[in-house]
């Protein structure tokens, strides 16, 4: 089977449409639009607001639920449109910085993939914590969260319809 990939332009809405026009509302799992990797829950979405967000919606998923999304710039200029979770499977390049964050009171650092370590988002925890946590604690507390990049995100029932099957494995 090949699986095409999309091109990283693929805006939320498109990825949004996906989700409602297979009816899958909030159950499934999110993968690295790289290589595919399981990182999210979609169960797992937990808004968390920004006053430095440059704009927000709420996009409609299915039965009237919503997903809020932030957009946001950091300081070289580049943009992204971010989700946030309350957990997700990335690696976490510790130690975290509380220089330009765009969640007051919250120190960052990248996350990636860990398959393909594509940069998919931002993992987030309270400034005054130690600068590097180990997953447990992360995991465990209310006040972290993940941002992460919706281009660089695909619905796995969405992905599956991107399998193509060879002429010769057709009837």
């Amino acid at each position: 089977m090949v699986l095409i990939k999309f091109p990283a332009v693929l805006c939320v809405a498109a990825l949004l449409c996906e989700w409602v026009r297979f009816g899958l509302g909030c159950s499934g799992l999110l993968l690295c639009r790289s290589c595919g990797h399981e990182v999210a829950e979609d169960t797992d979405l937990r808004f968390v607001p920004s006053r430095l967000a440059l704009s927000h919606r709420n996009d409609t998923v299915i039965g009237g639920k919503r997903v809020a999304v932030q957009l946001f710039e950091n300081p070289q200029g580049f943009q992204f449109e971010v989700v946030t979770f309350k957990r997700a499977d990335v690696l976490k390049h510790w130690p975290a910085d509380s220089h330009f964050t765009w969640y007051p009171g919250h120190a960052w650092t990248v996350a990636t993939c860990p398959r393909c370590k594509t940069h998919l988002g931002w993992a987030f925890q309270p400034s005054d914590w130690p600068r590097t946590v180990n997953r447990e604690e992360f995991e465990g507390s209310d006040q972290t969260f993940v941002a992460l990049i919706v281009d660089r995100l695909l619905q796995e029932h969405f992905a599956s319809t991107l399998l193509m099957t060879p002429k010769s494995f057709r009837s």
